[in-house]
């Protein structure tokens, strides 16, 4: 359950700018999705060491 304390001074449109930044932040709809369909062990480590790949490949690409 996701709360967000308003303080009196703080208006309606605010609280719920600070409800959706902590809605993405928490990762909510991303683990809803990641839920709704199960994967093999092998799938997901083959997911991360595809990502990791990536995120390689574009260190070094910034670097040369």
């Amino acid at each position: 359950m996701i709360i967000v304390k308003v303080e009196k001074n703080i208006s309606i449109d605010r609280a719920i700018k600070m409800y959706s930044n902590k809605f993405k932040k928490i990762g909510v709809a991303k683990e809803l999705r990641s839920r709704s369909q199960f994967k093999k062990k092998s799938e997901k480590n083959r997911e991360v060491k595809k990502k990791a790949i990536y995120v390689q490949k574009l260190k070094n690409a910034e670097e040369n």
